[in-house]
């Protein structure tokens, strides 16, 4: 009998989190380029506490390459408005982390 898969009720945060990083690991590089890998080194520090392996885990990755592609087809140098996406998916990526934080932290 496979492994029950258990979800957490934050799961949909954690999905919108992980596309919000996969979209700042390809806006912040073509905007702001000194920063590396920073938020892939991020979002898999994420996967890995919250989902080492499994469906989440899948789910998880598949929505950090979503964002990343997202802005992959529509941008090919950092315009302002990149620069106006960026901010705002900074703002609601830590208010993400903090309502997740706040209502589910021991």
């Amino acid at each position: 009998m496979p492994p029950q898969v258990v979800s957490a009720p934050y799961d949909r945060d954690l999905y919108r989190l992980s596309e919000i990083l996969g979209a700042l690991h390809f806006l912040r590089g073509i905007c702001a380029g000194n920063e590396g890998q920073k938020w892939r080194t991020e979002a898999q520090a994420l996967i890995d506490a919250e989902a080492p392996a499994g469906d989440r885990h899948d789910q998880m990755v598949a929505s950090f390459n979503r964002g990343y592609r997202g802005f992959q087809q529509s941008y090919r140098s950092c315009t302002p408005a990149a620069m106006v996406v960026t901010r705002r998916y900074l703002e609601e990526g830590a208010g993400i982390a903090r309502e997740i934080t706040a209502r589910y932290a021991n």
